[in-house]
């Protein structure tokens, strides 16, 4: 799933190509169910036409994000959309290929052409004649719409405290995670968006590996000194990780169909019965499931 890094980059990259761009149209081919019906979900015919209704000649101010979503502000209102495990968003010259009923790059030798990015289930059209398209292979992606100020809306307000905190204050993060009456271990306190927002699978490994921290401790457990290591790994790491443009271990590609780096950098995660990187440490990193999520950490000095 994409996380912090990958929907920042994502962001980034919307707002170099979208701003003052007019919606000319709106495609999706989203399969229906009765499990959408009356849902906030473009997945519901009816709650489509109604998005279409209103984004059709909207014009793009700029893009930013919230945690894991990102909001596409227009002068009509605000695109929501959360790419959860699969989707990733692409932007560039696509033709409707009406044999297949599907959007495919104009070009077949650009990146746009990676075979992880056809799964497109839904496509702006805008007024510069290219596309912004969402690939989703699983097609599990949400995307959705308020008039309204999008700080307002349900899914946005009760997201915890954004992941790359503004501050340098490591008891920020001890403040949302610490909860005396809660036995959750930290790897699944750190993955709860409703503590903080924007860490998944592959980061909270990684953080916690830097930091010494066994994924199954009890939050509460954790000393001040430990929660400075956290604090401080969770900033280093995240901000590598945008730097080298996002974690492509799995589909996520930028908006121009371009693979991240930061999975060539891994420390733990995915590193089952490999030797711990860490200087002098002599480890071999471990596999788990805790809450139901895999979870890697070495079995020396991850205490």
């Amino acid at each position: 799933m994409p996380e912090l890094p990958e929907v920042h980059t994502t962001v980034e990259g919307l707002n170099t190509v979208l701003p003052k761009k007019t919606i000319t149209n709106i495609w999706t081919d989203y399969p229906y169910s009765v499990f959408w019906k009356d849902k906030e979900n473009i997945k519901d015919p009816k709650y489509f036409k109604k998005f279409k209704e209103i984004f059709v000649g909207a014009k793009i101010i700029n893009v930013s994000r919230k945690a894991k979503y990102i909001i596409i502000h227009t002068d009509k209102g605000h695109i929501i959309i959360h790419m959860k495990m699969t989707g990733h968003l692409m932007y560039g010259k696509y033709s409707f290929d009406t044999k297949d009923k599907k959007w495919k790059p104009t070009d077949n030798k650009s990146p746009l052409a990676d075979p992880f990015n056809r799964f497109i289930h839904f496509c702006l059209e805008l007024s510069d004649s290219k596309k912004l398209v969402l690939s989703d292979m699983r097609k599990f992606a949400r995307v959705f719409f308020t008039e309204s100020e999008h700080t307002d809306h349900d899914d946005i307000k009760t997201l915890g405290n954004d992941a790359f905190f503004e501050t340098n204050n490591y008891t920020e993060l001890k403040e949302a995670v610490v909860n005396t009456r809660s036995t959750k271990p930290i790897k699944t306190s750190l993955m709860d968006q409703n503590r903080i927002a924007g860490i998944g699978n592959i980061y909270s490994d990684e953080i916690l590996w830097s930091a010494g921290i066994h994924p199954k401790r009890n939050p509460n457990t954790i000393t001040d000194s430990e929660w400075k290591k956290m604090f401080s790994a969770m900033k280093r790491i995240l901000k590598q990780s945008m730097g080298m443009g996002g974690d492509s271990l799995s589909d996520y590609r930028n908006v121009f169909g371009e693979k991240g780096n930061f999975q060539n950098f891994h420390k733990v995660y995915g590193k089952k019965g490999k030797r711990c990187p860490k200087k002098d440490c002599g480890g071999i990193i471990q596999r788990t499931v805790i809450g139901g999520r895999s979870s890697h950490y070495c079995n020396k000095h991850q205490i």
